[in-house]
């Protein structure tokens, strides 16, 4: 089954929009890498076998930082630089995603009674920073060659983490403010 989301299907269109617009007008932060990669992690995690793609030894969906994290050990230590870059590029994904649209998911985590989820102790911040600086040693891919692009896509992600995590919040905001049903009467009125 193929899950790519069309170039020009409205849900691109939309976060792509939403990125731009929040980087841009309220981050004043105008790099089109930055916010095309956003706004392609957006697109992509909409769908939860993306969300969940790295998969352990016994082929099983690896859902918690802390398991990814292990998972990034066993490949290193199997040598295999391509599948830790991924897991690391992963991690920064996932935790950028869940930190900027979910902080009361995190906040739960944290502030739970008991220690229930593997994730308890995992700083989502410095972990995707890091990760995301890993993947910049690794290599950008092609762009990181170019010595134009510096620095590269990653290493910008990394070093403004907490920014882009703030830029994923705004979007959220948005995206409320989009299903508001007062919003919605609202701009049937002004077309």
């Amino acid at each position: 089954m193929d899950t790519h989301i069309p170039e020009h299907h409205p849900l691109r269109q939309l976060f792509g929009s939403l990125a731009e617009k929040v980087f841009v007008e309220k981050l004043g932060w105008s790099d089109f890498k930055v916010t095309e990669y956003v706004s392609t992690l957006l697109v992509d995690f909409t769908r939860s076998d993306q969300l969940y793609r790295i998969k352990n030894s016994r082929g099983d969906s690896v859902e918690a930082v802390a398991e990814l994290l292990y998972e990034s050990e066993v490949t290193q230590e199997a040598g295999s630089f391509a599948r830790e870059r991924e897991v690391h590029r992963h991690i920064g994904d996932f935790t950028l995603f869940m930190a900027g649209l979910f902080p009361e998911y995190l906040k739960r985590i944290k502030t739970a009674g008991l220690i229930y989820h593997k994730d308890f102790l995992i700083d989502y911040i410095k972990t995707g920073k890091r990760s995301y600086g890993m993947v910049a040693e690794f290599g950008d891919g092609p762009e990181a060659a170019d010595p134009q692009s510096s620095p590269p896509l990653f290493r910008k992600l990394a070093e403004n983490f907490e920014l882009c995590v703030l830029g994923l919040g705004f979007i959220r905001g948005d995206l409320e403010r989009l299903q508001d049903r007062r919003y919605q009467q609202a701009r049937r009125l002004l077309n």
